[in-house]
């Protein structure tokens, strides 16, 4: 009964998160799109910076971006925050409950020796000093003009925390965590930068006095972070259902240059003139490096000779793999036949061979963090009887 509460938490939970995060993305592509589409008012308009005019079901709109003077501030202002609130509050409660609250995903043996305890309190204090740094460094002379030198500094210190958390954690885990991280400097920026100055210039206005529109540009600095953060970010959400990227030996190298073309991929949307045109180059040829990164590379296993008798593959099955892939399982941890793998019949097993080798055999992501320590020579005799066939003799 636990173990099903515990499922139907995990689905509610992600339903949530994937619904509050496509509002919160939804209207940071909105805007972002909405500023690049603007044209002047023919004839100008005082006070209106921009137009466009949009159609959409069956209606048409126009919008315009104003900047009000002493005392023009509407009776009804829409705005745009509590998307970036659920989004965070219900990811970090995925973040408790998948890797703080079970046993499963937060640690690997094969990776480090650290405790749970150790693995949560890094974890959670990434979120913390990663915000304190980014913020400070943000806020300092460094960024002041075009901020390449705050810019190549964050570079720095992301990839450090990608490789320190690759070396720490399991590489599900690790992923995980870097997109949390992620997650919280563009729901901090949101909440503690941007919002605060646009309530400024808001009360500012109400008050007769000119509103100090250098705090918007400030926050908008904050806003394209966060616009350049999403893709890196989306793709780190779907590595947990793709163990080749994250159980590659070189992880944190598919991690990273995941981020050049999720960034790049990026820019080419919300950038202007030949650069936005060039950045599709290194978003492809990082995509490229992480396709070859993550493609296993094990040694092939010869199809001719005598198969394994398929008793010892069994004997492997049982022992390493039924524990949890059962609809009877003796390892509570993730219910009946998780992701709908189930290996109590010969036939069962011979109908998922492909998975097997997949998982077992070339990823080795399965078991999981190698629990009931499947050795290398048994992942060989894996191998071997997938190579000639998957006979069930």
């Amino acid at each position: 009964m636990v173990g099903h509460l515990g499922d139907w938490a995990n689905l509610l939970l992600r339903w949530t998160h994937f619904i509050a995060g496509i509002a919160w993305i939804g209207s940071s592509f909105y805007f972002i799109w909405l500023d690049r589409a603007l044209s002047t008012p023919t004839p100008p308009r005082p006070g209106v910076e921009g137009e466009v005019w949009m159609v959409h079901s069956g209606g048409f709109y126009q919008t315009e971006k104003r900047r009000p003077g002493p005392g023009e501030m509407p009776g009804v202002l829409h705005w745009f925050k509590w998307e970036a609130l659920f989004t965070w509050i219900t990811g970090i409660a995925l973040l408790v409950l998948i890797y703080y609250l079970s046993n499963a995903y937060l640690l690997d043996s094969a990776v480090s020796g650290i405790g749970r305890g150790t693995a949560t309190a890094l974890g959670i204090g990434l979120l913390v000093v990663g915000w304190v740094v980014y913020d400070l460094l943000w806020r300092s002379p460094l960024a002041a003009g075009p901020g390449f030198a705050a810019l190549a500094i964050s570079l720095v210190l992301l990839s450090a925390v990608v490789i320190a958390a690759c070396r720490l954690l399991s590489g599900r885990a690790a992923y995980m965590h870097v997109g949390a991280l992620l997650g919280t400097l563009m729901v901090a920026n949101v909440w503690i930068r941007i919002l605060p100055a646009q309530q400024a210039m808001i009360d500012a206005t109400k008050a007769g006095r000119p509103a100090d529109f250098t705090m918007g540009e400030r926050a908008k600095q904050r806003s394209v972070h966060n616009s350049y953060m999403t893709f890196p970010l989306l793709f780190i959400m779907l590595s947990g259902h793709y163990p080749a990227t994250y159980a590659s030996p070189v992880n944190w190298a598919v991690l990273l240059l995941f981020f050049v073309a999720g960034a790049a991929a990026r820019h080419t949307m919300i950038g202007r003139g030949g650069s936005a045109r060039w950045a599709v180059a290194p978003a492809v040829a990082a995509l490229a490096g992480a396709l070859f990164l993550s493609t296993p590379r094990t040694s092939a296993v010869p199809a001719t000779g005598p198969a394994p008798a398929f008793s010892a593959v069994r004997s492997v099955v049982v022992q390493r793999c039924l524990p949890c892939h059962s609809r009877f399982p003796s390892d509570p941890t993730f219910g009946a036949a998780p992701a709908g793998v189930a290996f109590d019949t010969p036939e069962a097993i011979a109908g998922l061979a492909e998975r097997i080798r997949v998982r077992a055999v070339e990823t080795q992501t399965m078991p999981l963090a190698n629990k009931t320590g499947m050795t290398p020579d048994e992942r060989a005799l894996l191998a071997h009887w997938i190579a000639a066939g998957a006979p069930l003799r």
